[in-house]
């Protein structure tokens, strides 16, 4: 996620702004379901469902929590990372892959055993990742290299780096051979073509600065961009144009699209919102919900039914004394209170 740190979007939630009173949720159709106390230290960044066995893959600094929402209890950990970011899923059923940016490397794991069976040497600090299903390949995406590593899945052997304008920051696929990321640097989006291993255009997000959250409406051919100035962009997946903007919360970090009901959705950290847009054609949008979650809540995950998503944050102390280093400290997260929200419609 964002270059400041897995931890540190959640801490900048609890600035000035966001200590403001959150909005009361709005009527709509998502409500909190559950909330799971599990615990244990450290911050955190993406969050997967596996498409096939529908568990909840939730990266914590050196290890992945893997939680099953049907029983509400952790089922598994891969321990033995070193500052991970994103876990993804081939189409095989067998294999997951883990972006480690303290390793340079994409751990790849079995799915059945939750073990490492693989560590594949990639560029400087990979942090989002995306499968790409008609070449069946992985790209990680390498924030301090500024280039995206291509995997063959069939092999786990690396068939191409492919250098970016600047940081880049979430990546979606389409389904046809193409995949898109977030340039959070620049505030511009790529799009890349996964046979020719090569990129094809970018574009700018202007009004958007600070992209993140990137989602997709595969069938619409729109691209969803939530930025640090409380916007969504809405960009045409084939033109590169912004079709239009979204006023969303503060302090977003992911952005989910769910064709079921043709929903949008921006996790905002900072307020403790989650703002649900929804798609009422191709080129108009509204927001049909603001639902209160919690402060630091700024990631999510989406079960592919789209009826049930989730969201983790945790409780926050106050900020160490300022240092000539770190003036503006960020606050601590008080140990033991990690949780995940569950929502449902």
């Amino acid at each position: 996620m964002k270059a400041r740190g897995f931890l540190a979007s959640a801490i900048m939630a609890l600035g000035a702004l966001a200590l403001a009173a959150a909005p009361a949720g709005a009527q709509g159709p998502f409500y909190v379901e559950h909330v799971w106390k599990i615990g244990g230290d450290g911050g955190w960044d993406y969050m997967s469902v596996d498409p096939q066995s529908k568990l909840l893959y939730i990266t914590r600094g050196d290890h992945v929590i893997v939680f099953n929402t049907a029983q509400g209890r952790q089922v598994a950990e891969i321990p033995g990372l070193h500052g991970i970011h994103c876990v993804v899923f081939s189409s095989d059923g067998v294999h997951g892959y883990i972006t480690d940016g303290g390793a340079n490397q994409v751990a790849v794991f079995d799915r059945k055993t939750e073990r490492i069976v693989d560590r594949i040497p990639v560029g400087n600090h990979p942090d989002g990742e995306v499968f790409e299903p008609v070449t069946k390949t992985v790209w990680a995406f390498d924030g301090g290299s500024h280039d995206a590593t291509v995997i063959d899945t069939k092999t786990n052997k690396v068939i191409a780096t492919i250098a970016l304008p600047g940081r880049p920051e979430f990546p979606v696929a389409d389904g046809r051979g193409y995949v898109f990321d977030n340039i959070e640097s620049t505030s511009q989006l790529v799009r890349l073509d996964a046979k020719a291993l090569k990129l094809t255009a970018t574009w700018p997000l202007a009004p958007c600065d600070g992209p993140s959250g990137l989602a997709i409406d595969p069938a619409h051919r729109r691209l969803f961009s939530v930025c640090d100035n409380q916007t969504m962009a809405v960009v045409d997946a084939n033109s590169g144009k912004v079709v239009t903007t979204v006023a969303i919360g503060h302090g977003p970090d992911a952005s989910r699209y769910t064709a079921s009901g043709d929903y949008a959705f921006s996790p905002n950290g900072g307020n403790g919102t989650m703002t649900v847009v929804h798609e009422d054609s191709a080129d108009r949008y509204s927001v049909a919900q603001t639902l209160t979650t919690k402060l630091g809540a700024r990631t999510m995950a989406i079960d592919p039914d789209g009826k049930h998503l989730y969201t983790v944050t945790a409780d926050f102390g106050p900020p160490p004394a300022p240092t000539a280093q770190h003036p503006h400290p960020w606050r601590t997260i008080v140990p033991g209170t990690f949780e995940i929200i569950a929502i449902g419609r």
